[in-house]
C-alpha cells in the first residue's frame, strides 16, 4: 500500500501526552479494582481474558519508554495516516507477545509502567524518531497511535466487565480524528461527508463533490460507534437498524470500507 498522501492533522504534543497519561490512569484505577473472577472473564477479542487485555494496554504504554531507550533511526519512514493498516500484519506478533506477559501482579505492573512513562517523555523533543517494526516514526505521532489503543481497548474493557472507565475528551478526539482522517486516505474523494460530532467531519468516496449548502451523501455517528466500526468491533448493518448511524443520499454506505484496522 503506497504511504498516506493527505496532509496529517497537526495534533498539539502537549495536550496528547497528557490524554495518554489521563487515560492510562482511568484504565489503570479499574485494573487494580478488577477481581479475580473479572480478569479470568472473557473479552469479544478471541480467546484474550480480561487479564490478557489489561496485560496488552499496559505494553502499549510501556511501548514508549522501551522506544525511547533504544538508538534513534536516520530517518523518518512511517506516516502517522498509514500506521492503522500495517497493524494487522502484526497480530500474530502482538498475539505471542501479550500472552508472554507476566500479568500475576497487575497493580505492580501499571504502576512501574505509568512511572517509566512520564519518565520518559520528560523532555523527550516530539520530533525524536523511534524504531518501530514497522518502520520509523516520530515520537508525537507514536503518542497520537497511543490514543488510539488506549481508547479502543478502553472500550474493549467496559464491554468486557462493565466497568464504566471513563474517556479522557482529548484522547477520545486523538482516536476519533485519526479514525476519520484514514477513511479519507482510503477512500478520497468528496461525494460524501462524515460527521462524528463533536470531533471530526471528513469528506471522502468518490463521485459528484458538492459545492455549497447540505452535501447529498451525509453520514453521522457518535465517537465511540465510528471507532467500533473503524476496528471492526461492530458491523455497518447493525449500527444503522439500531439507529447509532444515520445515512442520507444513494452513496452513503461505508460497508465495503470498513473496518479500517483491527
Amino acid at each position: 500500500m503506497p504511504p498516506a498522501k493527505k496532509r496529517t492533522r497537526s495534533y498539539d504534543p502537549a495536550k496528547t501526552r497528557a490524554a495518554v497519561l489521563t487515560q492510562f490512569r482511568h484504565v489503570r484505577e479499574a485494573v487494580e479494582a478488577f477481581t479475580p473472577g473479572q480478569l479470568d472473564g472473557p473479552t469479544r477479542l478471541g480467546e484474550w481474558t480480561v487479564r490478557d487485555l489489561a496485560a496488552h494496554l499496559a505494553w502499549m504504554i510501556d511501548s514508549v519508554p522501551q522506544l525511547l531507550a533504544a538508538p534513534a533511526p536516520t530517518a523518518r519512514e512511517l506516516a502517522l495516516l498509514d500506521w492503522p493498516s500495517r497493524t494487522a500484519s502484526a497480530a500474530e506478533r502482538i498475539d505471542a507477545h501479550t500472552r508472554g506477559i507476566d500479568a500475576s501482579d497487575l497493580p505492580g505492573l501499571y504502576a512501574r509502567v505509568q512511572g517509566d512513562y512520564e519518565e520518559a517523555v520528560t523532555g523527550a523533543a516530539d520530533d525524536r524518531l523511534l524504531p518501530l517494526s514497522f518502520g520509523a516514526m516520530t515520537l508525537g505521532d507514536f503518542l497520537v497511535t497511543r490514543t488510539v489503543e488506549l481508547v479502543v481497548h478502553t472500550d474493549d474493557l467496559n464491554e468486557a466487565t462493565g466497568a464504566g472507565i471513563p474517556y479522557d475528551r482529548q484522547a477520545l478526539a486523538a482516536c476519533t480524528r485519526l479514525l476519520a482522517d484514514v477513511l479519507a486516505v482510503e477512500a478520497p474523494g468528496g461525494a460524501v461527508e462524515v460527521r462524528v460530532p463533536p470531533y471530526a467531519v471528513v469528506q471522502c468516496v468518490e463521485g459528484p463533490r458538492h459545492t455549497r449548502g447540505t452535501p447529498p451523501n451525509v453520514i453521522e455517528t457518535d465517537p465511540l460507534t465510528w471507532i467500533r466500526l473503524a476496528t471492526g468491533r461492530t458491523g455497518w448493518a447493525a449500527e444503522l437498524d439500531a439507529a447509532r448511524v444515520s445515512a442520507s443520499g444513494e452513496r452513503a454506505d461505508l460497508a465495503d470500507l470498513l473496518p479500517l484496522m483491527g
